[in-house]
């Protein structure tokens, strides 16, 4: 055993290619800082423009709703006006569609496929995110003992959520937990 600890210190092992990754890592080392200082210069900017948007402290006020979730449903309803109405049928329907009968089988629900995807992601992250808000939990768990499923109950919440954040755009109000626990 002492030959072996002995021997450790001489033994020496010549990776092929060793050479060239000490060129090659710094490099891309430094490539990674420039590419993260960017990143972080880019968030900084996008939180600047989030904060001069006159529906920002409107729409951040509701709970589950930060800076991604804010910018992506202001670049897709921009000055509130793309909320034609509280229903949101065309540019987002984020209602679940009734069940399909046919004969003895019934599909089961299935969110609407069709509709602004970007704003209706937005809407069922920030519901998920938003699950820690007592109002929106008492809903989630309300549809949740009515039977639904995980998914179609946040397709629920989010429904709801962009009801309430039509009411809180055409009123230019922030959000007021009782209002959505009321209903």
């Amino acid at each position: 055993m002492e030959e072996i600890l002995a021997a450790l210190p001489a033994q020496t092992v010549a990776v092929p290619g060793s050479n060239a990754a000490e060129i090659v890592l710094p490099k891309l080392a430094d490539s990674l800082k420039a590419v993260l200082l960017q990143r972080k210069s880019i968030a900084e900017n996008i939180e600047r423009m989030l904060d001069d948007h006159p529906l920002a402290k409107v729409l951040t006020s509701m709970p589950g709703v930060g800076v991604r979730t804010g910018v992506r449903i202001l670049l897709e309803v921009g000055d509130g006006s793309a909320f034609a109405s509280a229903a949101l049928s065309p540019p987002t329907p984020a209602s679940p569609r009734s069940p399909t009968r046919s004969g003895s089988s019934i599909r089961g629900e299935h969110p609407a496929r069709s509709g602004n995807h970007k704003l209706k992601r937005a809407l069922f992250l920030s519901a998920f995110a938003a699950l820690h808000d007592p109002a929106s939990r008492a809903y989630y768990t309300r549809k949740r003992d009515e039977g639904k499923k995980h998914n179609a109950a946040l397709i629920c919440l989010a429904r709801r959520r962009c009801d309430v954040l039509y009411a809180m755009f055409e009123n230019k109000t922030p959000y007021r937990p009782q209002c959505d626990a009321a209903a």
